[in-house]
């Protein structure tokens, strides 16, 4: 059976206007209506959604909030601070709870990180790219590389020590010493985490249809990983998760959440949650677009979706999230977080392990070298027969 009260918490909210999309982001992201940016009638759903949400993990405490998007850095810190404390009330924050603010580089005015702090954010992701103000330029960026900086020094004057740098690799007309160069830039501004991770083409968006020159292939964007990897251990950054780097003790919490088949709350327009009781794993979405999610009249109204996840189906899911770590899962994460026995799982872990893909170290699964470069072809070994 399920143990929910062993299961980390986690409080996903959605925010997903961005001043202008970018042609690679498959995301629930909107640009903002010529109207203006729909603050308060938002704000008026977003914690009635919470309050609908809460019910379903009452009595378990929050380790984490994130504030994605889209871009949150839209919002003022006014409604930032006021859905931090309506959540607070509903579901209890852990005394060193990280709480994550989503920014663009380009979309954040001065001061405004001072007054996101006195709202409660202790740590920031700025979603950098790159520090070649070409590629920007190509990747549809709003920023410059000087924007980055400048954002960094703000976050300093706000006393937020711990960020996180997106950077993406493999762009168009990119090589390896340009990867290089744009991972070096990042850990010059001495960021705590780095999210590193290659350019894909996204069905269904502009890049899709009509993709840029000159991307470089599979064996080229290896190629950079791998060097870009090595670098970043020389500098002191620790792989832990498929694209993620940390210092040491700077994991992101609220990452580790998803991919330990933690449980998280999503609220917002398209937000995802998935919740665990002693019946079964709960998985529900929001109302996509913002205009319908402003639009229901009952909270209600804005779930779209709601749905167990059958028995047969949770081996793979819960692969498909731990093997993304560095560090895989230990072995009684999955009786305890899908209530099924470790006999269900047994046949591929040692197929997988056959095959050179996973390893055993003590208590602890965990993927090799060779499964972490084929993790698609690890985590599919775990489907429904």
């Amino acid at each position: 059976m399920i143990d929910p009260g062993r299961i980390p918490l986690a409080l996903y909210v959605h925010l997903p206007w961005c001043v202008r999309k970018c042609p690679y982001c498959d995301f629930n992201s909107h640009q903002v209506p010529s109207s203006g940016l729909p603050e308060r009638p938002y704000l008026a759903a977003l914690l009635e959604d919470l309050e609908y949400a809460a019910s379903d993990v009452a009595g378990r405490q929050v380790v984490s909030v994130f504030f994605g998007g889209g871009t949150p850095s839209l919002f003022s810190a006014a409604a930032i601070g006021d859905v931090l404390e309506r959540a607070n009330r509903l579901l209890p924050f852990v005394r060193d709870v990280e709480i994550t603010l989503e920014a663009n580089p380009g979309a954040v005015e001065h001061g405004r990180f001072v007054e996101y702090a006195a709202a409660g954010i202790n740590r920031v992701s700025l979603g950098a790219q790159s520090f070649d103000d070409a590629r920007l330029a190509a990747l549809g960026r709003i920023h410059v590389a000087g924007d980055i900086e400048r954002a960094v020094d703000e976050l300093r004057t706000a006393r937020i020590d711990n960020f996180n740098l997106d950077l993406m690799y493999a762009l168009p007309g990119q090589d390896i010493a340009g990867a290089l160069a744009d991972v070096d830039r990042a850990v010059a501004l001495q960021p705590t985490h780095l999210s590193h991770y290659q350019l894909t083409l996204e069905p269904e968006t502009p890049f899709a249809r009509r993709p840029p020159p000159q991307m470089p292939d599979e064996d080229a964007a290896w190629a950079m990983q791998e060097a870009c990897q090595a670098r970043l251990a020389d500098a002191g950054f620790v792989q832990y998760e498929v694209s993620g780097y940390a210092r040491p003790g700077r994991r992101c919490r609220h990452n580790l959440v998803y991919w330990q088949f933690g449980d998280y709350v999503g609220v917002g327009a398209g937000a995802h949650g998935k919740v665990s009781s002693h019946s079964g794993v709960r998985r529900t979405v929001r109302v996509r677009h913002p205009s319908a999610y402003l639009a229901a009249a009952r909270p209600a109204e804005r779930l779209q979706e709601s749905r167990v996840v059958a028995g047969e189906d949770l081996p793979f899911e819960f692969c498909l999230n731990t093997l993304r770590l560095v560090d895989g899962f230990e072995e009684d994460w999955f009786p305890e977080r899908t209530g099924l026995s470790c006999g269900v799982l047994q046949g591929r872990l040692e197929l997988a392990t056959t095959r050179g893909l996973l390893e055993r170290c003590g208590s602890r699964w965990q993927p090799t070298a060779l499964g972490r470069r084929f993790l698609n072809d690890l985590q599919a070994l775990f489907l429904p027969a």
